[in-house]
């Protein structure tokens, strides 16, 4: 069993933000993480994408689940370290990476076999992983992992999702960051989130204003803060 189930989308910025964190403290407390799935695409099947969202959101957000059915793939017929070996590149391939001219490609992420098999190919996994980026069939699994998140947190979260001390520690959406801190740093923060977290009572303390995140791809270096925007709901919604 591991020590935290981490549920993410591997197009959300915020969750790869997260994780890098999650990382340092997995390196500096010999923590184990489970990387587990959650769909933005499916957890906002109900909602119409035209109406809410920047255009954008949409083909973002089914990207992530095409990248998904390949960790799900991966998982199936490699076991769980190949989707840590995944989740990671993902992120690299995504985030670290400068910004393109066209600021709505840069929220339009590739998700094309092409973009997979580079990713596969950086970790040493199989390239024919990619051929589940068109195959519904993983998206039942995909499902219920968002499903099981949704049940630990509620249903007006987003991404990503941590379960710590599994089946019966506590779980909560996020934290969201936009900096990355250091390795002291890093574990003060990660105290004082689980000392709020596992406060019986303890529901919600949010804001709404974000900080474009320090990734290479969004043009914030690790120097500066992003520019501060105004997010509704997990998203830049056009409705609230």
């Amino acid at each position: 069993m591991a020590d935290l189930n981490f549920y993410f989308d591997p197009v959300c910025p915020f969750a790869w933000m997260t994780s890098k964190w999650v990382r340092q403290v997995m390196a500096a407390r010999d923590y184990t993480v489970e990387w587990r799935f959650i769909s933005l695409r499916l957890l906002n099947s109900h909602i119409d994408y035209d109406a809410h969202f920047p255009p954008e959101y949409e083909a973002g957000h089914t990207s992530g689940l095409r990248m998904l059915r390949v960790a799900a793939k991966a998982r199936a017929e490699l076991g769980p370290d190949a989707v840590d070996r995944l989740q990671a590149s993902f992120g690299e391939h995504l985030f670290e990476v400068p910004p393109p001219p066209d600021a709505q490609e840069r929220a339009r992420p590739d998700g094309s076999p092409e973009h997979v098999v580079r990713v596969l190919e950086d970790v040493g996994l199989p390239v024919s992983l990619a051929e589940a980026l068109d195959d519904p069939s993983w998206d039942a699994v995909i499902q219920a992992e968002t499903d099981e998140a949704l049940s630990l947190t509620g249903r007006d979260v987003g991404t990503p999702i941590l379960h710590v001390d599994p089946p019966h520690g506590v779980a909560f959406f996020g934290p969201v960051i936009s900096r990355r801190p250091s390795d002291e740093e890093a574990v003060e923060l990660w105290d004082h989130v689980l000392g709020l977290a596992r406060f019986g009572g303890f529901a919600e303390l949010k804001r709404s204003l974000r900080e474009r995140p320090q990734l290479p791809s969004f043009g914030v270096s690790s120097d500066t803060a992003g520019r501060e925007e105004d997010w509704h709901q997990g998203s830049r919604r056009l409705k609230h």
